[in-house]
């Protein structure tokens, strides 16, 4: 029996590339993002090459209750999801009194509310069949506040959180639920973000988001609670625990800031 992924933010990035791993290994997918046009050229690219069944959702889940519509555009369909992949996200950077308020909001309703709302549904089916596997796309921004990114940086420690939590609750019950964390890497989040020219993005060896998903995907599958991808970003990630707070904040301040 071919296990279904759905994906979210599957248009580009990571959640492409995650969405190539999985049909490569004979896996059907619902694939959700704003953008549906690039969805269905995805989705005939991998039937085609992969001989899977790939369902695309064009949504914009910083709508309100975008989830539970795409959830009974599912049931609708009788589609059984045995991986959630949460990914769609994004970031924004600037002072925080001066950011834009309205993307503002629809980052919390995207990274926090959806996410959430996906997770709480989903997990619900799982559980009545003992079986499933969930992953919340976080970062190792979740692991210090931001400075310059403050509302980023918390909503991604909220998902690394809630995450850890629920992963708990469900422990013994045939689900294993993961939050993966990459750095800094090479996608359209730095442009997104306006951060092409920060220190963050200097660095000419990022890794890719076909990095990124190979190794999100495999700690999925081995039911890690935390991934931390990269050696470098895992040390950071665990030696902040150990380093004066006041300090953290200035070094993280210095790393968003432009080169």
């Amino acid at each position: 029996m071919k296990n279904t992924a759905l994906i979210t933010g599957a248009s580009n990035g990571i959640g492409l590339e995650l969405a190539k791993i999985h049909a490569s290994k004979g896996g059907n997918l619902v694939l959700v993002a704003r953008n549906k046009a690039k969805l269905d050229a995805l989705k005939n690219d991998l039937e085609k090459q992969f001989n899977v069944s790939v369902y695309t959702i064009g949504k914009d889940l910083s709508e309100p209750n975008a989830a539970q519509q795409v959830y009974d555009e599912t049931s609708k369909q009788n589609i059984q999801v045995d991986y959630l992949i949460n990914n769609a996200g994004f970031g924004d950077f600037g002072m925080f009194a001066e950011t834009d308020w309205n993307k503002e909001v629809q980052m919390i309703n995207l990274n926090i509310t959806a996410l959430t709302q996906f997770t709480k549904i989903y997990l619900q089916d799982m559980l009545k069949r003992n079986s499933g596997r969930i992953m919340n796309v976080a970062s190792t921004a979740a692991f210090q506040p931001g400075p310059t990114m403050a509302i980023y940086c918390a909503s991604k420690a909220y998902v690394l959180s809630f995450t850890e939590a629920i992963s708990n609750e469900v422990s013994g019950k045939g689900i294993s639920i993961t939050a993966l964390c990459p750095g800094a890497t090479v996608t359209g989040f730095q442009t997104a973000a306006g951060m092409e020219e920060s220190v963050l993005f200097a660095r000419t060896n990022l890794p890719t988001g076909k990095d990124v998903a190979e190794y999100g995907y495999a700690a999925m599958l081995k039911g890690k609670t935390v991934a931390i991808h990269g050696l470098l970003n895992y040390i950071m990630a665990n030696s902040i625990r150990f380093i004066p707070r006041a300090l953290v904040l200035k070094v993280t301040r210095k790393i968003f800031d432009k080169a």
